[in-house]
């Protein structure tokens, strides 16, 4: 958020907008049994042809300015401030590292026509792209977890290392604990509003020193939050078995174990969500939910400033004025006889 923002500092004073809003009704029903006239008429025929001046066809106005009135004083007392907008960009930023699985496990072409791999780094990719004031890291984990990008604003730079991640970069396995704690170690000395990981993985953790759990108390300490993606079909999924005698892909069928049930556990212990992605169109979906829901905690945690300016003089001021008015009109333009 860039503007400021409109908020009252005592709301329940609009209450009193309910008896305003009935002074009309109540000013015509005493207008209707109003006393007789002091003066009288034998025939009403003669009032009646008489020719009704401007002044006269604007009866209710001193009415109308009286409930007006009120109804600015009503206002008033409810306190109309205009906040202040956040001290610095920092406060509306988002600190995110995505961590990415690299294991051989990945090349599984079950998003026909191409492998998880290229499908993940394409809608990582596009999440990125999405972004606009949050820093980006990567973290990449097969069997053990590496720093690729730090957190940075330079969406270019994450791009570009992204294209360089391939399967095969780390020892094999699944270190899910590891990636997780790498990720952690960027954002620990993070000063930004909101933190959180996104942890995009095919597989079970087989790997690493330290467990998925202990890595999800580690994040609930340090207030981040852990948003997981399981990517792939359950049963058997074709993998790469090398080139046939024309050049043409091979391929196997093979079981990828996996754990929702771990994934689930450790987003609800930071407090985030745990999503699974079958094919290309579901992990954009998920991530995008995932970018939702990022967007959302930033209005709820965007913090304002003292307020910049107390409207409530110019609420009285325009209710002592439209008093004043009616006043003079009652007694000269619009006044009437008793």
């Amino acid at each position: 958020m860039t503007g400021a923002a409109l908020d009252l500092g005592a709301p329940w004073f609009l209450l009193g907008l309910i008896p305003v809003a009935a002074t009309p009704a109540l000013l015509w029903w005493r207008r209707r049994r109003g006393k007789d006239p002091a003066m009288r008429f034998s025939s009403h025929r003669l009032v009646a042809g008489l020719p009704r001046s401007t002044w006269a066809r604007l009866w209710w106005l001193p009415d109308a300015l009286r409930v007006a009135a009120l109804l600015m004083f009503v206002v008033a007392l409810a306190r109309p401030q205009v906040m202040g907008t956040p001290d610095s960009d920092d406060a509306e930023g988002i600190d995110i590292v995505l961590a990415l699985d690299t294991s051989g496990s990945m090349q599984a072409a079950d998003f026909q026509p191409k492998d998880r791999m290229t499908v993940a780094k394409a809608s990582i990719e596009a999440f990125v792209k999405g972004r606009s004031r949050d820093r980006i890291g990567l973290v990449v984990f097969a069997g053990e977890a590496a720093s690729w990008v730090p957190l940075t604003l330079d969406y270019s730079l994450v791009v570009q290392m992204l294209s360089e991640v391939e399967v095969g970069m780390l020892p094999d396995g699944t270190a899910i604990g590891s990636a997780v704690g790498t990720a952690l170690n960027r954002l620990r000395a993070s000063d930004a509003q909101s933190r959180v990981i996104v942890l995009l993985t095919d597989g079970d953790n087989n790997a690493g020193s330290i467990t998925p759990k202990q890595a999800a108390a580690f994040a609930q300490e340090l207030g981040v939050k852990i948003y997981t993606i399981l990517i792939g079909k359950d049963g058997p999924v074709p993998f790469p078995a090398g080139k046939d005698l024309f050049g043409r892909p091979v391929y196997r069928e093979a079981t990828v174990p996996t754990n929702p049930a771990l994934l689930q556990e450790m987003a609800k212990t930071t407090g985030g969500e745990a999503y699974e992605a079958k094919d290309g169109e579901e992990l954009d979906a998920r991530l995008n939910q995932v970018l939702d829901d990022l967007d959302r905690s930033r209005l709820e945690a965007t913090v304002y400033t003292a307020p910049k300016a107390e409207l409530f003089p110019w609420f009285v001021l325009a209710g002592l004025v439209l008093l004043a008015v009616e006043l003079a009109l009652s007694a000269t333009r619009l006044r009437r006889f008793p």
